[in-house]
């Protein structure tokens, strides 16, 4: 069968993809273009409501290819599948050939992987679920708790990924810093660390996606301090400041906690990067209250900072809260957070400039002569900045080279090589 997969959502979903694809090309498929394609797979996000959207409207065109027999199948896998398999089945009875949900660790294959990242960097997921029920997160009722993956399946194809000449591996997983305790009873990230650095000879940087606050260890935080293949990077998402609404979130941690760990995490990993996210809009979220959100980013002065509005999701406990808190309302926050955070950005990308740093190249800027396109250890894909590199020698993707810095863009940056 010749086969083609539209992946939307998260990494964690672009992993679930690859294996896929993998598991599919093992069974003698042919991966095409969507236009040669036979059977058209759809692996949907179902997370939050502008993802479920863009999910069903993606089923709606691949239904009109098949309306119009330029496909004979479509399949919908991944979140959204896993969270409405009955709706959907309902909804699309007749027009959709099959539905899967989420795969299992033990579903995945054993061989090399199809990769749709670039050949330099790839995310390994090393967990899956979550351990704690956020009153605003569906996750837990799509993908369920924490299932750990064994340490040895990472650590295979960590080996593999290193044999190939990948240059940046990134953890990934909904709540990494947990992983261990349901098949090892205790933390195990940063003893998982010590292994894969054990292993690796090719890899110069291994970057942690997604640690959760209450989970993240000074074992963690001392071995990221000291070993320069970790990148000085932690993606902590906070969701809010005020302890009231951390309560309603069903969040572990406490206004003072929170700033005490951000506090440690700072003092234990000097020139550490800390990205984090915020939910603006939750219910029980005053205006008194997020005023104190704005000034706790102002005062902290975090590196990176995402912004969403509440999203209401069924089967949730928040689902249930009432509030007076309108669109235009959240709108309003959102955008003014932002501009709090875009003038944080702007005055730290000035403290690079004169300065080098080390930066791996992604790719060769395709508009700009002698100019590339890169991150430093600060920055993961997709998210993150990038650093527009102006060399005239050539730096295949994957290099990593010392970076003079000389200018700054709005969240970007720019040097020389």
């Amino acid at each position: 069968m010749k086969f083609h997969v539209i992946n939307l959502g998260c990494v964690r979903n672009l992993v679930d993809a690859q294996n896929l694809i993998t598991c599919l090309k093992e069974k003698k498929n042919k991966l095409v273009d969507l236009e040669q394609a036979q059977a058209v797979i759809i692996n949907t996000c179902g997370f939050i409501e502008d993802a479920k959207k863009e999910s069903i409207d993606t089923i709606l065109d691949v239904i009109d290819l098949k309306k119009q027999g330029k496909v004979d199948k479509v399949i919908i896998a991944g979140c959204l599948a896993q969270r409405y398999h009955e709706e959907l089945s309902e909804e699309f009875h007749s027009e959709i050939d099959a539905i899967m949900g989420v795969p299992e660790f033990e579903q995945w294959s054993t061989g090399k992987t199809h990769a749709l990242s670039p050949k330099h960097y790839r995310y390994v997921k090393i967990c899956e679920g979550c351990y704690h029920c956020c009153s605003f997160c569906a996750i837990p009722r799509i993908k369920g708790s924490l299932r750990s993956r064994p340490m040895d399946s990472i650590l295979n194809e960590i080996r593999s990924l290193d044999g190939q000449g990948v240059k940046e591996v990134i953890l990934i997983g909904q709540d990494i810093t947990a992983y261990g305790l349901d098949l090892y009873k205790q933390k195990r990230l940063a003893f998982l660390l010590r292994q894969i650095i054990k292993e690796i000879r090719n890899i110069r940087w291994v970057r942690l996606l997604y640690t959760f606050p209450s989970h993240i260890t000074d074992d963690l935080l001392d071995l990221i301090a000291e070993d320069n293949l970790i990148c000085r990077y932690l993606d902590v998402p906070l969701q809010h400041i005020n302890s009231h609404v951390l309560k309603r979130m069903n969040r572990p941690l406490t206004k003072r906690s929170t700033v005490a760990l951000i506090k440690k995490i700072r003092k234990k990993i000097p020139r550490v990067a800390v990205r984090t996210s915020f939910i603006v809009g939750f219910p029980g979220e005053t205006a008194a209250i997020f005023e104190e959100l704005v000034s706790y980013v102002q005062d902290t002065r975090f590196d990176k900072v995402g912004v969403f509005t509440y999203s209401k999701e069924e089967n949730t406990p928040a689902f249930k809260y009432r509030s007076n808190i309108t669109k235009p309302v959240m709108t309003r926050r959102y955008n003014k957070l932002m501009r709090v955070q875009q003038k944080i950005s702007r005055e730290k990308l000035r403290e690079f400039v004169g300065k080098k740093v080390d930066v791996i190249i992604d790719e060769k800027d395709k508009e700009a002569e002698n100019m590339y396109v890169g991150r430093t250890e600060y920055d993961a894909p997709e998210v993150d900045g990038l650093v527009y590199v102006h060399s005239r020698r050539k730096l295949p993707a994957g290099k990593i080279v010392p970076v003079l810095i000389t200018d700054t863009l709005e969240y970007d940056l720019m040097g020389e090589y």
